[in-house]
């Protein structure tokens, strides 16, 4: 127990000192305008949103934009009225596409994407989930960002839901992960190889998109927003990433199943179905978030102040995240728990890949292989 809180401390002490600040609030953005109004395409792809879809697309078409928008919704093969809902909005800059069956070896909402560019011009792409409400003068900012950054790819982590008591254990610790894998100050970097992007809300230059071969080139990819930041960067492009102010997430997550399923989904998927990377991930988590407050509750000596020292560090790197959500700071010693609760779900989302029942998501079943 010694040599395992000794080693969680000297971790927390390098991801505190040394790993890109991961635990800091990170970069947002305040309400700007660019120096020019380019012509922007905005894509929705949409499956199954008709609780959302209205909300968001108000929001799109009451963008505070001098330049020329226009608006595609990919209807993704939904069963509910989500088509009919996008269709009631009397706005020339609006289009509803019926989406095409989906090819053998495209990921379900990257074809519906595809889709939507091909439909389009414009020398700017505004990505965005159909959950998404953005705040009027949002597209400008991002615009702006993108003009002061040089950045190819300018993305935001969202607000979202913490409502119920499911999302006020949960959410503050998966944008919290989301930090720690993908630190934002190395994404930003473009001397890092780090890259990432959070899916909510992407704007992409055209002329980025069509070097790395268009959507096709990540087609399978079902942590797609990644896969894409990862092919910008590596041809060459910049990237961007912070917290989002302007944009917010309506989808609400009520209870633990949902966000269990939320994250089985697409999790053995990131460890690329591998049982050795699977075993490896659980040991780094366990090491890191588990064995600190084991050995205050169950070592002895040296040991617990090790122990002490690790989960004093890990709690204090969570308090920025729980500002940004109003939350009390005396939730963060319950890290372990929501670090147990994800862990606990990677381990589902394997067996049910091995058992071959995979995971189904808005009627569609993740069983195909995906990079």
């Amino acid at each position: 127990m010694m040599l395992l809180a000794a080693l969680s401390l000297l971790t927390w002490v390098y991801l505190v000192l040394l790993h890109g600040r991961f635990w800091q609030s990170g970069p947002s953005l305040s309400p700007a305008r660019p120096r020019r109004a380019p012509a922007v395409a905005v894509v929705v792809p949409a499956r199954d949103e008709a609780e959302v879809i209205e909300a968001s697309l108000a929001s799109l078409l009451a963008q505070e934009f001098e330049g020329s928008l226009s608006i595609v919704l990919v209807d993704d093969g939904s069963a509910d009225a989500t088509a009919a809902i996008a269709r009631r909005f009397d706005d020339a800059r609006l289009r509803v596409l019926a989406g095409a069956a989906r090819p053998r070896g495209w990921a379900g909402k990257l074809w519906a994407v595809a889709q939507g560019v091909a439909a389009t011009d414009g020398e700017w792409l505004l990505l965005t989930d159909a959950d998404i409400v953005h705040a009027p003068a949002h597209l400008a900012t991002l615009l702006a960002q993108a003009e002061q950054s040089g950045a190819d790819l300018v993305s935001e982590m969202v607000v979202l839901n913490c409502t119920s008591a499911a999302e006020r254990a949960l959410v503050p610790a998966f944008v919290y992960f989301f930090q720690l894998l993908y630190p934002f100050t190395r994404v930003n970097r473009t001397a890092s190889r780090v890259a990432a992007a959070a899916g909510g809300t992407m704007l992409v230059r055209r002329a980025a998109l069509e070097r790395i071969g268009g959507i096709a080139a990540i087609r399978d990819a079902l942590i797609d927003d990644v896969a894409l930041a990862a092919a910008i960067k590596q041809s060459g492009g910049r990237l961007w990433l912070g917290h989002a102010t302007l944009a917010r997430s309506i989808r609400r997550y009520p209870r633990l199943l949902d966000i269990w399923r939320m994250v089985a989904r697409s999790a053995y998927v990131q460890l690329r179905t591998s049982p050795l990377l699977l075993a490896a991930t659980v040991f780094a988590l366990a090491l890191v978030f588990l064995v600190p407050p084991l050995a205050v509750l169950l070592g002895h000596g040296a040991a617990r102040w090790f122990g002490f020292a690790a989960w004093a560090l890990m709690a204090a790197t969570l308090l920025p995240t729980l500002r940004r959500f109003a939350l009390s700071p005396l939730c963060a010693p319950l890290l372990p728990l929501a670090a147990l609760f994800y862990m606990a779900a990677t381990i589902g989302s394997a067996v049910d890949h091995h058992r071959g029942r995979g995971v189904v998501w808005k009627r569609r079943a993740y069983t195909e292989g995906a990079a």
